[in-house]
């Protein structure tokens, strides 16, 4: 059955166009949804239909009718995994870049955790539901590197308990725009959805959460820099949106970066390589550290040879 919502648009909404009113109360959605929805007559007005470039006057009572959502099942895929550790409770992956974490509308299948769900025979932690089983936490498509994946639910609050409380060590390396100056440094900028484009991440200080960055150079080229950056916290895309607001977006990074993107990368120049816990069941201290893929080493010789290292 297709959901109705009631809202009122207050005075202080004149002016604003309805997708981007709705996009903002209701985040889940973005503003072409409400386009579409509009489109399709699921939007009133005090009664009366309204356009996809319906601006608010301020004061109106908005009826949404949502659409029945498609339910997604994830599946078993025999898919190869790079797998670099595993027990009862807990495994650790070496994802690929290009490799899409849990199904969604625009990847229901070939996913990380369809390949799980074959590799562990169901035998997955349950608490982020069908579509999410086992993700403890996430690295983007076009991210490669660590990914650990509960087996329970058990090992999986033990996990997420140390990422709460900034115990669970999450080291990324990155080849990003342009000289570092300083050898070392922390981003300390809160992260919200952006309100101009509401599949962006941006640092503000409207409907945020803090996030804190530290980063270390490895080394400089003649126009990149090569860093080592240690989360804090783990907002969605955060590398890549602290680095953009220092100045020095992730190489690659089609969203945050240059308008011209280097296309022989296929994405950010980033790797989750390294990661450390305490294993939530045996109470063992486990550390794990990934090679930096062909890619980034093949980018780095690029670079070198070009104007060198310093």
């Amino acid at each position: 059955m297709p959901e109705t919502r009631c809202i009122s648009a207050g005075a202080e909404s004149a002016g604003i166009r309805v997708d981007r009113f709705l996009a903002e109360k209701f985040p889940e959605l973005s503003r072409s949804a409400f386009q579409k929805m509009a489109e399709e007559g699921q939007i009133l007005s005090s009664g009366r239909v309204v356009g996809k470039n319906f601006r608010l006057r301020g004061g109106e009572e908005l009826k949404i009718t949502f659409p029945d959502l498609e339910e997604l099942e994830a599946k078993p895929e025999n898919i190869p995994l790079e797998i670099v550790y595993e027990d009862s409770d807990l495994l650790v992956v070496n994802k690929q870049k290009g490799m899409v974490v849990h199904p969604a509308a625009g990847n229901p299948c070939g996913t990380l955790v369809n390949a799980l769900l074959y590799h562990c025979k169901g035998s997955l932690s349950g608490i982020n539901g069908v579509l999410r089983p086992g993700i403890v936490h996430r690295i983007d498509k076009n991210t490669s590197g660590l990914l650990i994946v509960a087996k329970n639910d058990t090992a999986h609050r033990g996990l997420a308990e140390q990422i709460q409380d900034h115990s669970f060590l999450r080291e990324y390396e990155t080849v990003v725009y342009g000289r570092v100056k300083t050898d070392c440094g922390l981003v300390n900028e809160p992260i919200g959805r952006s309100r101009k484009d509401r599949k962006k991440m941006c640092v503000t200080y409207e409907n945020s959460k803090p996030a804190l960055t530290h980063y270390q150079v490895l080394e400089r080229y003649e126009s990149f820099s090569h860093l080592r950056c240690r989360l804090e916290t783990g907002r969605t895309h955060q590398i890549r949106v602290h680095m953009a607001y220092i100045h020095h977006p992730v190489a690659g990074d089609e969203v945050y970066g240059p308008q011209k993107v280097i296309a022989s990368l296929q994405g950010q120049c980033l790797h989750a390589k390294t990661i450390g816990f305490i294993h939530p069941c045996t109470g063992k201290e486990l550390f794990f550290n990934s090679p930096l893929p062909d890619y980034f080493v093949q980018f780095q010789k690029q670079l070198q040879r070009q104007g060198g290292a310093f």
